[in-house]
């Protein structure tokens, strides 16, 4: 198991991808945090048979590793790749290492050895306990591998919205017209991204006291899809707090699916 761990880590470390490191990368987080846990409790042989070491240890592994998870959430390395990778790394060695110190102290009879013997074992000898274990453990397996699956599988989804945002003129978030003179025209950047996994047909306005300034579109943007356009701002009379707001419409509804909006003065 730890020789597996550390063939894992490699992979991760040389960003190798395949087969291998995801075969490895289920046994790393189901199987090996719970079986070094029942390692360490349980090193002679007697104590637990090993379908029972086999169940417990999928059953543990479920537990601990969410565990390890939501603490590690409250650590300054947040829940990433190679944080999650130590983390799990560091557990299941110091659990192996105080699995190997006690199987030691037991004699050789009494430790517990993984046996690779080829005899079959008959259903009708085992007892009602492991019967028990032994279905529990299929349906986990089965559980867990069809779930993985159909997340491998299944298309991401992301949350579906859509960006609308402004821009100054220079395509940055800064040198927005809060002055505004009177006859004196200014430039703003009008944006909107799909997001909502569909093409959709969008439209915008910009009004001024009330007022529609401008209309752009209707158009059509496929999921992901952005377009901008470049909007002129302009007053003919005195103004104080005029508020400008750009109203953008989705799929020709009547009411404004998001806004946006300045307040610009005669003066800085």
């Amino acid at each position: 198991m730890l020789f597996l761990s550390v063939i894992l880590a490699v992979l991760i470390i040389l960003e190798v991808s395949g087969t291998a490191r995801f075969a490895l990368g289920l046994i790393f987080v189901l199987f090996s945090p719970g079986y070094a846990l029942i390692a360490a409790l349980f090193p002679a042989r007697d104590e637990l048979d090993v379908i029972e070491r086999v169940a417990l240890s999928f059953g543990l592994s479920i537990a601990v590793v969410p565990l390890l998870g939501l603490i590690l959430n409250y650590t300054p390395w947040g829940i990433r790749l190679y944080s999650i990778l130590l983390t799990l790394l560091v557990f299941t060695i110091l659990l192996f290492v105080i699995a190997i110190y006690r199987r030691n102290k037991l004699s050789v009879e009494k430790r517990f050895v993984v046996s690779f013997n080829a005899d079959t074992i008959k259903w009708s000898n085992l007892s009602r306990l492991d019967r028990i274990l032994s279905l529990a453990l299929a349906g986990t397996i089965i559980f867990t591998l069809g779930g993985l699956h159909y997340i491998a599988a299944a298309p991401k989804v992301s949350a579906k919205c859509t960006e609308f945002y402004i821009l100054g003129p220079g395509g940055e978030a800064e040198g927005y017209p809060h002055a505004l003179k009177t006859g004196e025209e200014k430039e703003v950047i009008l944006g909107i991204v799909n997001h909502e996994c569909r093409p959709v047909s969008y439209a915008a306005e910009v009004r001024m006291d009330g007022y529609v300034k401008a209309r752009l579109g209707p158009f059509v943007l496929n999921h992901g899809e952005k377009k901008e356009e470049s909007v002129k701002l302009s007053v003919y009379e005195p103004h104080e707090n005029l508020k400008v707001e750009f109203l953008l419409f989705k799929d020709g509804e009547s009411e404004p699916y998001r806004f946006l909006h300045l307040l610009v003065n005669e003066n800085e």
